[in-house]
């Protein structure tokens, strides 16, 4: 049955979670019982198990995997999970956490899967139909152990290489190294999953049959990538929205500050590092001295085609290192926007935020303006393995040395 438009947004009892179809974004409540029993996944997808990041019906060792649930509940900030929802477009990262253990040597066998599923993903259509499971992404939600359906996944992506799809990346603990997986997923483009084929493919029937969603028949059989695209109504952010909202994410741009206390002008050439993690096509890119304001300026080339015959569109950037009870307003943004020339764009970086007055005016007249705040800046260094504010503040010693 496919649950009505009211259903979706309504949180599914624990007692019908039996019976329930998947929708996309609709919350699927815990029980109340006070052990893992509580666990919803457990009931919506039997045989998957209650508990971890991974979750499956199956071996991944033996390679029989019929069904695999990828579980994030947003509190490790060392590995930050992050779905774009505009793009459909979803990060995980494996289950090898501590040093001294092999990449594929951990319990559940999570990069296990990870590894054949993006290695078959390539294959024939056989070799994805019999070999790739389908996975259903689930995140953390309230009350309690209720969890949120985020979409159907398939591996890898329309645009991303082999290599991006899938890396082993390094990271270390009290100064001992470990590797742990990358991995790229697409959401595909089904509003819902029906129940009777979650029970078709838990029972081991062909996934293409079943009422089996036409997204993922069409990723099995040719590899064509259906995303779920969702671009964004809401571009006015609060200030809550605009700074982390976590302990963690405040003290990483405290960092930043304090690094930078004094001579706010040097931060710059920070502001120009942190771009490039963001929009890393970013070309060349000149800082200029100080302006009579005190300000400092840069600008740089945005690299668009094929790499034997590119075309470079050129931007203006600011950065304003401010506390985060000073928000950036009218004045300095209207600065930027009497900079920027035609066919070329302004990118403003702030470790703070942009009152509603900047962000309604930029976007109501159409200014080509990138507006970076406090918690783009922490999203950006964790998505590139800069995750404690230790790690920020070495970054910002090797980067950025101290002149004299």
């Amino acid at each position: 049955m496919i649950p009505s438009a009211r259903s979706a947004v309504l949180d599914v009892p624990f007692e019908e979670l039996g019976e329930a179809d998947l929708v996309v974004d609709a919350v699927y409540a815990g029980g109340s019982f006070g052990h893992s029993g509580d666990d919803p996944i457990g009931k919506l997808l039997p045989g998957t198990g209650n508990q971890g990041g991974f979750r499956y019906a199956g071996s991944p060792v033996k390679g029989t995997v019929r069904l695999a649930v990828l579980y994030t509940s947003g509190g490790a900030v060392d590995w930050p999970d992050h779905l774009d929802v505009e793009t459909g477009t979803f990060t995980y990262y494996g289950d090898n956490r501590t040093p001294g253990k092999g990449l594929h040597e951990t319990p559940r066998k999570g990069n296990v899967l990870l590894r054949d599923a993006f290695a078959r993903s390539h294959g024939t259509a056989h070799e994805r139909e019999s070999g790739v499971p389908p996975f259903l992404l689930f995140e953390k939600a309230a009350p309690g152990r209720a969890v949120r359906f985020r979409g159907l996944l398939a591996p890898g992506g329309p645009t991303l290489a082999p290599d991006d799809e899938l890396s082993a990346i390094w990271r270390s603990t009290s100064a001992k190294r470990f590797q742990n997986y990358r991995a790229r997923f697409t959401v595909l483009d089904q509003a819902y999953i029906p129940r009777a084929w979650i029970r078709h493919v838990l029972a081991g029937g062909n996934p293409l049959e079943g009422e089996c969603p036409e997204a993922w028949r069409a990723w099995v059989e040719s590899r064509v990538y259906r995303p779920l695209l969702a671009p964004a109504t809401t571009v006015i952010r609060s200030a809550a929205q605009q700074l982390p909202g976590d302990p963690a994410g405040e003290a990483m741009l405290a960092e930043i500050r304090e690094y930078f206390s004094g001579r706010e002008t040097d931060f710059e050439a920070c502001a120009v590092a942190i771009w490039r993690l963001i929009a890393p096509a970013t070309g060349t890119v000149d800082v200029t001295r100080p302006s009579r304001d005190g300000g400092r300026d840069a600008v740089g080339s945005y690299v668009l085609g094929p790499p034997a015959a590119p075309i470079s569109i050129d931007f203006a950037l600011e950065a304003k290192c401010y506390g985060p009870d000073n928000s950036v307003g009218v004045r300095e943004v209207s600065r930027l926007i009497s900079r920027i020339r035609h066919r070329n764009f302004g990118v403003l970086v702030t470790t703070s935020h942009f009152n509603r007055q900047v962000q309604s005016e930029v976007y109501e007249d159409g200014h080509p303006i990138a507006l970076v705040c406090g918690r783009d800046i922490t999203d950006a260094l964790r998505q590139h393995g800069r995750t404690t504010p230790a790690a920020v503040r070495g970054w910002l010693h090797q980067s950025f040395p101290l002149t004299q």
